[in-house]
């Protein structure tokens, strides 16, 4: 039985859901999209070939198992909280909120049993995933130490905590800064530039301190996640040993060290799609360390790049979630921990000053 949704927004988040169930017709029922004219339904369906509403009560209508809200970060907690009044089992993309008193608001809703999974996607990622299980198998002992360049804000803190295994109620203090740097551009969400152009771009260095010990250097620039000239990088250091962008150094049983790396499948596709992000997917097929498959693409060949796998995994465990088969894939408290870290990250960083966490509803 396929598992029905509908999305609330149609910008260019939405469109990653839309994709997804284009590429697994077999599992997922894209049933509407909600917009809020009637020009942007009819451009949205004629783009995606999906059917679009700008009626709720058609929405409420079609009982979906869960409803993706995918609108902008300001109003994403209000909208979701409104659906989740309504009974229904909400996806929402981050972040779960941009200030304490909305992460206690959805805190409130969720004891009262409004069902809320907020989608962050990066512990899914293929890459990812392969890591933790590293890291869970102790190759490198106890995680002390990391360097993470690899993604922004929430989706660093949630990637930070998984590495380090860290609860939500860890305390932890931040010293962040931002810096701006000349970057020549290249590619944006819409566009590509060839013409040599150059622009001031945001840098943010964090440092976290855990109660327990465990530190975080965490660095990122707002070009890192599409311009070919700024690659993402991590460094995850323990008392055995340390994995660097794909290649782990650790001490066996006898105490000598060993290198080895990760080795990657990938098969590149094609999609004619104009947009210069999205003209090819590349899509990874397993993950293999000293032999042993470590990832292997759930869903088979689907042309599902590493962000659409980790978000189409997420929809097929809410759906379950919803029907009450399982429990919620990422715990809400979780989600609101991330929010949390990056939002005493911007604190830190705007205040000029070290930040403590202090106690919060959802710890």
């Amino acid at each position: 039985m396929k598992y029905r949704f509908a999305i609330i927004g149609s910008g260019w988040r939405a469109a990653y859901y839309m994709r997804i169930a284009a590429k697994l017709p077999e599992i997922f029922e894209l049933g509407l999209v909600y917009c809020r004219s009637e020009e942007k339904a009819l451009k949205v369906s004629t783009e995606w070939g999906v059917k679009t509403t700008c009626s709720e009560e058609e929405i409420v209508s079609y009982r979906p198992d869960f409803i993706v809200v995918s609108v902008s970060k300001s109003s994403g907690a209000e909208v979701a909280l409104q659906w989740m009044k309504r009974g229904f089992t909400i996806l929402a993309e981050t972040p779960a909120g941009l200030d304490l008193s909305t992460l206690a608001a959805l805190w409130d809703a969720h004891l009262s049993g409004q069902k809320l999974v907020i989608a962050e996607q990066y512990t899914r990622y293929p890459t990812y995933s392969a890591l933790l299980r590293l890291i869970n198998e102790k190759y490198t002992g106890d995680v002390n130490c990391i360097n993470i360049s690899l993604a922004h804000d929430y989706h660093g803190a949630s990637l930070i905590r998984a590495f380090f295994d860290l609860s939500v109620d860890t305390p932890f203090s931040v010293r962040s800064k931002a810096y701006s740097f000349p970057v020549t551009e290249t590619l944006t969400r819409y566009e590509k530039y060839d013409d040599g152009r150059v622009a001031m771009k945001k840098r943010t260095a964090a440092v976290f301190e855990f109660e327990n010990g465990k530190v975080a250097f965490y660095d990122f620039d707002s070009e890192q996640y599409r311009s070919p000239i700024r690659r993402c990088s991590y460094r995850i250091s323990g008392t055995r040993g340390e994995i660097a962008d794909g290649v782990i150094r650790f001490l066996d049983e006898k105490n000598r060290a060993v290198e080895e790396s990760l080795k990657t499948e990938i098969i590149r596709h094609e999609t004619g799609d104009a947009n210069p992000n999205f003209a090819f997917t590349d899509e990874i097929i397993k993950i293999t360390f000293k032999d042993r498959i470590l990832y292997e693409a759930p869903f088979g060949i689907a042309k599902l790049s590493e962000d659409e796998t980790a978000v189409a995994l997420l929809m097929r465990q809410t759906a379950e979630y919803a029907r009450g088969n399982e429990e919620s894939p990422y715990q809400l408290r979780e989600a609101l921990q991330d929010a949390y870290m990056s939002i005493l990250m911007h604190e830190s960083e705007s205040e000029d000053k070290m930040i403590r966490s202090s106690r919060k509803k959802w710890m």
